[in-house]
């Protein structure tokens, strides 16, 4: 009877840990997972306690907040980069749908407007700045380029790999891909979603997740490197750059954008009286040196000569 219990204990905890190891969240490194019951696994985001759902991105605000938990409370994981190229990312405040607020503030009272990315598209200024909107990033350009290979890939593979890569990996519909060029080496994406239903991806999260995959900082719970495939040849993407546009123009205050007029223009007018004051002085020291010569002339005639 012994041998036959163990046996089927056995098969009890083959069948339970892998049950347990798959209380994880796929699409989520910064989640917390735990079985609370039979097949149920709940996840949540470090940093907020906010719910997870696994089976989609999660937004950009969430994701940023997640980062800027020191290390020690993210279950002793440390991420490639880490925290140390902390460019462009803050400590969000973020609503409860995961969307970030219209304005942002840091802990020294100084704050500022954003877009649904996440971006500034003010001045910063003190707590007393209102943000009337959360004004919507409508289009991301997104320019990348691949190392260089013997011979060039072709445009319609091109575009067809990075559509099922978006489609697969982000979740991204394919028609929020507005166009894919491709002049070796360099690629240009250009995601638009004017509209966002409720279940589609918003395309700033996209990006963001893209982003962190080529600078291998993956968000992905398994963390593997990212790796695109153009008809079996790998596309070693070498550079990238993202640019926001939105729906409203940004709304940086003019006298910064005077005071930079005002440089530039009084560089201008000191190059020119520069040069105009050299131009005086050359012409002046031309005219002296003829005016000497003709003197010494003029004296060598009225002189008699000894013969």
């Amino acid at each position: 009877m012994e041998p036959l219990f163990g046996v089927v204990l056995g098969l009890v905890l083959a069948v339970a840990s892998p049950a347990q190891d798959s209380c994880t969240c796929a699409t989520n490194k910064w989640a917390v997972c735990a079985q609370d019951g039979p097949g149920n696994c709940t996840c949540r985001l470090v940093g907020s306690d906010h719910p997870v759902d696994c089976s989609t991105l999660t937004s950009k605000c969430f994701l940023m907040k997640a980062e800027m938990i020191p290390l020690k409370e993210k279950r002793l994981w440390r991420p490639p980069h880490g925290l140390s190229d902390t460019d462009g990312i803050y400590n969000p405040d973020c609503e409860d749908s995961g969307v970030f607020k219209a304005r942002q503030c840091n802990q020294s009272s100084t704050c500022w407007c954003v877009n649904t990315a996440g971006v500034r598209r003010t001045e910063k200024g003190d707590r007393s700045l209102s943000c009337s909107e959360l004004v919507r990033t409508r289009w991301i350009y997104i320019e990348l380029t691949h190392k260089r290979s013997s011979s060039a890939f072709d445009v319609p593979d091109v575009a067809k790999a990075l559509t099922q890569l978006f489609e697969s990996r982000y979740k991204l519909h394919p028609k929020y891909i507005a166009a894919i060029k491709y002049d070796p080496p360099l690629i240009q994406i250009r995601l638009d979603q004017n509209k966002k239903p409720r279940w589609d991806v918003d395309i700033a999260d996209v990006a963001y997740y893209f982003e962190k995959d080529v600078n291998n900082d993956s968000i992905f719970h398994s963390n593997s490197k990212l790796t695109v495939s153009v008809n079996g040849d790998a596309l070693a993407i070498e550079k990238l750059w993202i640019y926001y546009v939105d729906e409203k123009p940004p709304e940086f205050c003019m006298r910064q954008l005077a005071a930079g007029i005002s440089a530039v223009v009084t560089v201008v007018v000191l190059t020119a009286g520069i040069g105009i004051a050299v131009l005086l002085i050359l012409r002046w020291l031309h005219t002296r040196k003829y005016k000497k010569f003709e003197s010494k002339e003029m004296r060598e005639i009225k002189t008699p000569s000894l013969e």
